[in-house]
């Protein structure tokens, strides 16, 4: 579902002489939909005249700025940001203004953010806003007035009465459903709350406009005597979960206690503790006899703020995948469908942490220990070989076309379900461009399936270089030698271990260690796994094609990697051989040898 909200708006000038009361609000652009939208409603204070003024360029300024502040800002900072540049420059106008006895100009404000899963409010004054969620209004904003000895209200707070201004900020979750009002005091001051949603929901699916027409009528009914303004936004789709909204969450959200079997939380029932590796938990939980795998941190990791993020950094990549797959065509959903694990959104959650669906099934680490375990069988036949590569090559085309690097390839996250198709498990170390700087600099993935570039192999000065999507078909490479070999092309590798590439032999062809592979599969697993990173496939979908035209049109084998290539060291380890051989030739001949 795409990102849809519906706006009404209604202002009348009631018995006053002229409405100062401004309010506005703007839809994204198609290519902007990830911003969202943003309304504000203000309440200009005169002072000879200005009042409509202050209101107008206040609702202006943020409405149309919004959408020119960096992407990566935080709602309530980019907010913030628009707010205090224009009240600062308010201010100083009503200096002027006053030295010059031109009148000056104050306004109340109150803005509404929705963008991905998350409303964000800004509130300055008297101005009002509300939400109505399946029948119940929730006011969200606190007047800032006094009562005056005159028995009327004083405002405390209002934009250009000075330099700085104090602004109340508040965040929530946005529903599908949900109905937001900003109006100003002329409104609410004259309608009780308990009136507000039987004016919205006097008719079935009342469209904004006459929601915001009926509650401005209603207040100049109830005898308002000042202007009146009211905004309506309702929530009829939502984008996926902005990566903003599940930082927020990661930020508010506590984590959950160590669980046990049998307890409860959000209505899922604890059936089994899956795996604990220190930094996440996973359980297998059921609700409405529905099973799935809930996600979240270790309990001791509860206040590390780097683990959360990245495990928000997950959540928003697989909420990322999961649409995307949702949302494909269903003529390429035969070739794409199902490669990922789909991500369930939780509604007022009361914890962080992750909800995928549950797969019955089992990981080709687990497939390869039970051949391992049958002594007769240590390999997996060709074809079923076959099968799976081309499954989850196609996965990791539609991870490297969206910029996503897995960087964790290996059989312990290749799962085949029970409906047969196989899934990449495990995005919590895959790099996106927005990934947190942690994530980012953080030497990911089993060494052994790690391409020699990370290790600073034949690298200047062998600095490690960062890993990119040619990192991920490496480990398939090693994959792919592994099924049908049982073996790892360069052995087990411990971290950092330089010295197991530089000393490598070239690699055995699978088809030596068993007769029954085709020539032009040891060529492309050779290519798949070569030292020299310019001999290896530099796309997922040349490494399909390869594997598509099989025995019709064979790579050429790949050549070997010389021996100067592999260690430039390798001359100067011989001149000291040959230097030492000599020496020692020497040395017999002065102390043995007769004169």
């Amino acid at each position: 579902m795409t990102f849809s909200v519906e706006i009404g708006y209604a202002s009348r000038t009631g018995k006053r002489s002229h409405n100062e009361d401004f309010a506005g609000a703007l839809l994204p652009e198609p290519s902007e939909i990830r911003r969202g939208c943003i309304a504000a409603v203000a309440d200009g204070v005169s002072t000879g005249g200005r009042g409509r003024e202050a209101a107008m360029t206040s609702v202006t300024t943020v409405v149309r700025d919004y959408f020119c502040v960096p992407d990566n800002w935080d709602t309530t900072v980019a907010l913030d940001r628009l707010i205090a540049t224009h009240n600062s420059w308010l201010a100083s106008q009503n200096r002027r203004r006053e030295q010059e006895e031109n009148g000056s100009g104050l306004t109340t404000l109150t803005a509404l953010v929705l963008r991905g899963h998350t409303w964000t409010l800004a509130h300055v004054g008297d101005t009002r806003a509300y939400l109505l969620r399946d029948g119940v209004l929730t006011q969200l904003t606190t007047d800032h007035v006094r009562d005056s000895i005159q028995m009327k209200q004083v405002l405390m707070r209002a934009l250009g009465l000075d330099d700085r201004v104090l602004v109340d900020y508040s965040q929530g979750e946005l529903q599908i459903g949900d109905v937001f009002l900003l109006m100003t005091d002329g409104v609410h001051g004259s309608l009780k709350n308990k009136h507000i949603p039987l004016l919205i929901d006097k008719q079935p699916n009342q469209p904004a406009q006459a929601a915001s027409e009926a509650l401005v009528d209603a207040a100049l009914d109830a005898g308002s005597s000042d202007n009146c303004t009211a905004l309506v936004l309702r929530v009829n789709g939502l984008n996926t979960e902005d990566l903003l909204d599940a930082q927020r969450r990661a930020k508010q959200l506590p984590i959950p206690k160590a669980l046990r079997v049998g307890d409860v939380l959000d209505g899922f029932v604890v059936t089994e503790a899956v795996a604990n590796n220190g930094i996440n938990v996973v359980y297998q939980v059921e609700k409405e006899k529905q099973r799935y795998a809930l996600k979240t941190l270790h309990a001791l990791r509860a206040n590390d703020a780097e683990e959360r993020a990245m495990l928000a950094h997950e959540a928003w990549l697989s909420e990322r995948l999961t649409q995307t797959e949702i949302n494909t065509p269903v003529s390429v959903l035969e070739k794409n469908k199902n490669r990922f694990v789909h991500l369930h959104h939780v509604p007022d959650a009361s914890a962080f942490y992750l909800l995928y669906e549950w797969l019955d099934g089992e990981t080709l680490e687990r497939l390869l220990d039970q051949r391992r375990e049958q002594k007769t069988v240590i390999t997996m036949p060709v074809p079923e070989v076959l099968e799976i590569l081309v499954q989850v090559i196609r996965g990791l085309g539609l991870l490297h076309r969206q910029g996503i690097i897995h960087r964790d390839i290996k059989p312990a996250n290749l799962h085949r379900s029970v409906d047969g198709c196989w899934r990449i498990l495990d995005m919590g170390v895959a790099l996106t461009g927005k990934e947190p700087e942690a994530m980012r600099l953080l030497h990911a993935g089993t060494p052994s399936y790690i391409n020699p570039e990370q290790w600073g192999y034949r690298q200047p000065n062998d600095e490690p270089q960062a890993a990119d999507t040619q990192s991920d078909l490496f480990a398939l490479g090693v994959v792919l030698y592994q099924m049908l070999t049982g073996r790892l092309p360069y052995g087990d590798v411990l971290p950092y271990q330089v010295g197991r590439y530089t000393s490598a032999k070239a690699v055995t062809p699978p088809s030596r260690i068993r007769p029954d592979v085709p020539i032009w599969l040891d060529h492309v697993a050779l290519k798949a796994v070569s030292l020299d990173k310019n001999q290896r496939f530099e796309t997922a979908e040349e490494f399909l094609l390869a594997v598509e035209r099989g025995a019709a049109r064979p790579l050429t084998a790949p050549p070997p990697v010389p021996l100067l290539q592999r260690d430039a060291t390798v001359i100067w380890k011989i001149g000291f051989g040959v230097s030492l051989f000599i020496n020692v030739l020497l040395i017999y001949w002065v102390l043995f040898l007769p004169r």
